[in-house]
């Protein structure tokens, strides 16, 4: 698998709540836009709460791995905790300011937030907007970001 200069990279998997609330559903997205952008590739939780082989095999055979839940409760820490898959990267969507409520019409700033804080989980090198390193980045000399 490969990794991109300023984001994660293919060897990034993202495993993310999809509950019934604004957080779950803002955990959804962000995967969802992580993975459009190239930053990792979201994988199917529900696989792993199922204790299906393969599933669970991929889960912990991959590099990097970061699940973002959406509150507290930790439904996504559980179902890796029951499936003896150890957690490297993980992210409430609560702690990071967004409260939890039933309103699923979700809000652009919220989900860049939640985009970027997994950035910062994942690779805490990066920092500002959008994952850009401090400094800048170069791929092979010349300025990639």
């Amino acid at each position: 698998m490969t990794e991109t200069c300023c984001g994660g990279g293919s060897n990034v998997m993202i495993l993310s709540c999809s509950g019934g609330s604004n957080v779950g559903q803002l955990s959804n997205q962000a995967a969802v836009e992580l993975t459009q952008e190239g930053f990792g590739k979201m994988f199917c939780l529900a696989g792993i709460g199922g204790q299906l082989s393969g599933f669970v095999q991929s889960a912990k055979d991959v590099p990097k791995l970061v699940v973002i839940d959406g509150c507290r409760i930790g439904c996504g820490r559980a179902i890796l905790k029951q499936a003896h898959v150890l957690l490297s990267h993980y992210l409430v969507v609560t702690d990071e300011g967004i409260e939890k409520n039933d309103d699923v019409n979700l809000k652009r700033a919220d989900i860049d937030r939640i985009k970027e804080a997994v950035r910062r989980k994942v690779n805490p090198n990066l920092a500002g907007a959008f994952g850009l390193p401090a400094g800048g980045c170069t791929c092979g000399g010349r300025p990639c970001c």
